[in-house]
């Protein structure tokens, strides 16, 4: 629709190109059915934002359906053909914490995935919607007995220990259930994964696991008790991984003390975490889950036959992957305004357009608690207009209170315009709150025109 190149603003970011079309809506980060009529409305399975507004009103959480089934099944196959020449299928968890509700767990076993938790909450709200108990695995760096004795109660298939404080109480509390637990030991591999330091998970300066070099003496200590089943290790080397290289060096690692721990007892499994990355901006290239999972599956084969060693039974516990892109956050508009900033000197460097909306951090803290960037279009209408930078704020008492820190859209963008927010789906609702006591938002999921609340 824009036919003249636009220079782009001084204030942008060098990662951030000029759209030529900012109605464009870019098949990697928005769901499956996102469309624009005729009139330049977008809809999500099938139902016009207006309609979604109307109902549901904004901000509003939309999961689309359709896109959560294709994510799941494009995982699968990309990992069961990868693991297809070592003769098995891997397991997959869904990571509960990147977004978890009732209908969630129900989508779930349909899609025939295992569940990770990680608190008694999100426990107790898969066993409520009737997830299979030895199809979920429990993780926490500080499980309460309560939440153990839950898991025990309840059969969980796995517990994944985290130190030896909880080997002790978890020890104790299946010897008075009369059964034994399934356990992983959670490890961390030293390996810092290209992501934020609070994303990365397997550095040794962190609260999860125990460190790579104690796994022999910590597993020999979960084999000394009769009540607890070792099955294997679990590394999560970090979020928003890019590529398989972290991965590649963390199975290294691993599989050299695999080789230590199979001297003295069985170690069947190993649990590769999750972490794989998505497009939340148009300058995202995360690399194909296929070729991840092939580069994966090489790694394991090279440390198997280097130790001589089997390869064990693989799992892993994507969350982002399955419902990243499925979500979207729909806003409207409120104050927009121009701002003069100014750069050495005191000279004018350009003109920052802030673009308020009805949200903001307490619906979305990601950017706030990661520099996370996302992109936002117009929803209600397109428009001919030229592309121009702007920030889209919240409403929020906060300074940092940024809901897109840097994107372009047209610059007719005006008060009660729709906005939608792409690849929204995890660690969002999740991580909502009552921040300036806004109430939290409702989800709703959209399929085949129909809209509803979950």
């Amino acid at each position: 629709m824009i036919m003249a190149p636009i220079v782009p603003s001084p204030l942008a970011p060098a990662w951030l190109a000029v759209p030529d079309d900012p109605n464009a809506l870019g098949a990697a980060l928005w769901p499956d059915t996102a469309r624009r009529d005729a009139d330049g409305e977008i809809s999500l399975g099938g139902v016009p934002v207006s309609t979604l507004a109307e109902r549901f009103g904004t901000p509003l959480y939309v999961v689309d359906a359709a896109t959560v089934r294709t994510q799941a099944h494009a995982l699968h196959s990309a990992f069961a053909d990868a693991f297809a020449p070592l003769g098995q299928e891997p397991t997959l968890y869904y990571a509960g914490k990147a977004f978890l509700c009732a209908q969630m767990v129900r989508w779930v076993r349909e899609l025939g995935l295992s569940l990770d938790v990680a608190s008694g909450g999100e426990l107790a709200l898969a066993l409520a919607a009737g997830m299979p108990a030895g199809q979920i695995g429990l993780h926490g760096n500080n499980k309460s007995e309560q939440e153990l004795t839950l898991a025990l109660e309840a059969g969980v298939g796995t517990v994944i220990v985290d130190s030896d404080d909880e080997i002790r109480m978890l020890a104790e509390l299946a010897r008075a259930h009369g059964v034994r637990q399934r356990v992983r030991l959670r490890v961390t591999t030293g390996v810092h994964a290209s992501t934020h330091d609070y994303l990365a998970t397997a550095t040794e300066d962190q609260k999860f696991g125990i460190a790579l070099a104690d796994a022999p003496a910590t597993v020999a200590r979960i084999r000394a008790q009769s009540s607890l089943e070792f099955v294997g290790m679990h590394s999560h080397i970090g979020s928003q991984i890019f590529a398989q290289e972290g991965f590649a060096e963390a199975i290294r690692r691993l599989m050299g003390v695999q080789a230590v721990l199979l001297q003295d007892g069985p170690a069947p499994e190993l649990d590769l975490g999750g972490g794989f990355g998505i497009s939340y901006t148009t300058a995202d290239r995360p690399r194909p889950l296929a070729e991840i999972a092939q580069g994966i599956v090489r790694a394991l084969r090279e440390s198997a036959d280097e130790h001589g060693i089997p390869v064990p039974k693989v799992s892993f516990e994507p969350g982002r992957q399955i419902i990243g892109r499925a979500g979207t956050t729909l806003y409207r508009t409120g104050v927009i305004k121009d701002v003069t900033v100014h750069g050495e000197g005191g000279q004018p460097s350009g003109v920052r357009r802030y673009v308020a909306v009805d949200g903001g951090m307490s619906d979305n803290p990601r950017p706030e608690l990661y520099g996370a960037d996302y992109h936002a279009v117009l929803a209600s209408r397109a428009s001919g207009a030229a592309p121009g930078l702007v920030r889209v704020v919240g409403k929020h008492c906060e300074s940092g209170d940024i809901v897109v820190d840097a994107d372009y859209l047209p610059e007719d963008v005006r008060r009660d315009d729709l906005l939608l927010v792409a690849a929204t789906g995890a660690y969002c609702h999740t991580l909502s709150s009552n921040y300036n006591l806004l109430p939290r938002r409702a989800v709703v999921a959209v399929e085949d025109g129909r809209a509803w609340t979950i």
